[in-house]
């Protein structure tokens, strides 16, 4: 059987500096913000995970004039730690906007205490805001400490796939026949490669793995990376979810800062942070260029993307910064543009 695999690419850019304006698009006030997703209609999620009690949303739209409401009601916005598990949300790790439909990704995992129920992905019609779908994550797919943190709807293979950044691994979803797989589990691919992040002369402790992701749908390739770690893979879809062609894949690897959340634009540049050193960053589609889209004061921990009418939007969710309450410190969205 012929063996298709991606070329293993290792380099050392130089980084190329393109500042751009940055753009404040909504601020929120004792509440950290670290996920964003922008519709093809220009409708902006955001959503805000339990890491702490008095999450007063999980998930909200943010309109233009950067006001905001609890989505997709304030009912089911409602759960507060030591409520029982229910039709709330516990604990919204991220919002992927596909075509007319919103991905949330429930972690049933709040203030990283462990899985009180089985983690969900919830699926809104956004024509009419109401929810359309749910996919449970079963037993053995997820452990009983997983905190399954981003993922990206495959249109063309009708799949999801899922990163775990507590146990590393990746996770399929079959969307047709409603199937579950766990793949790469503790693999070197999905493992952090460091305990601990860098900001000044101050390190930050955490060992935490498989976390960004990023699917190229021209090309058909999902990319990963360990928040701790400094490598960036991608696997041709196809093999991921060949069984006996990932035992023996060749990943596309390359060297970049420690990120989080990963997006690709129409053009293929694939934006992540460089977290340490409060910049964005992208690879170019030639996988072998990495340029600085924007740094300093304006990127503080730019946690996770969107891409919407020339623009990127992105978080600052400041999780280095955060020392006990965080009742009087600002977490934004903004928006910075493309590069031409």
């Amino acid at each position: 059987m012929k063996r298709s695999f991606i070329v293993l690419v290792l380099i050392f850019p130089v980084i190329l500096k393109a500042q751009s304006s940055v753009i404040g698009v909504a601020s929120f006030k004792g509440v950290q913000v670290t996920g964003v997703t922008v519709t093809e209609s220009g409708r902006i999620f955001a959503n805000f995970p339990r890491w702490r009690k008095g999450v007063p949303f999980s998930i909200v739209e943010v309109f233009p004039d950067g006001n905001y409401k609890p989505y997709p009601d304030k009912t089911v916005n409602s759960w507060e730690v030591g409520d029982p598990a229910g039709e709330k949300f516990i604990g919204i790790q991220s919002v992927v906007a596909s075509g007319e439909e919103l991905y949330v990704l429930e972690t049933a995992n709040p203030m990283f205490s462990g899985i009180i129920t089985s983690p969900k992905i919830y699926v809104y019609d956004l024509g009419n805001d109401t929810l359309k779908d749910t996919y449970v994550l079963p037993d053995g797919v997820v452990k009983e400490d997983s905190y399954v943190n981003d993922l990206r709807v495959d249109v063309k293979k009708d799949k999801i796939y899922l990163t775990d950044s507590k146990r590393p691994g990746l996770i399929i979803v079959d969307k047709r026949n409603r199937t579950f797989t766990r793949v790469l589990d503790g693999h070197r691919f999905t493992t952090a490669e460091a305990d601990h992040l860098t900001f000044g002369d101050k390190p930050l402790k955490a060992e935490v793995h498989s976390d960004g992701i990023a699917l190229d749908t021209k090309n058909d390739v999902l990319y990963f990376h360990a928040l701790t770690g400094y490598t960036l893979y991608g696997i041709k879809t196809e093999d991921l979810l060949d069984p006996e062609k990932l035992k023996t894949v060749k990943p596309f690897k390359i060297k970049t800062a420690a990120p989080d959340g990963m997006i690709i634009d129409k053009r293929g540049n694939l934006y992540f942070a460089d977290l340490e050193n409060n910049k964005i960053q992208y690879l170019a589609p030639d996988r072998k260029t990495i340029e600085t889209l924007v740094e300093g004061e304006d990127v503080r921990w730019a946690d996770t993307f969107g891409v919407y009418d020339g623009y990127l939007y992105y978080t600052n969710s400041r999780i280095h910064e955060v020392e006990g309450s965080i009742d009087d410190m600002e977490f934004t969205i903004n928006k910075v543009k493309l590069p031409e």
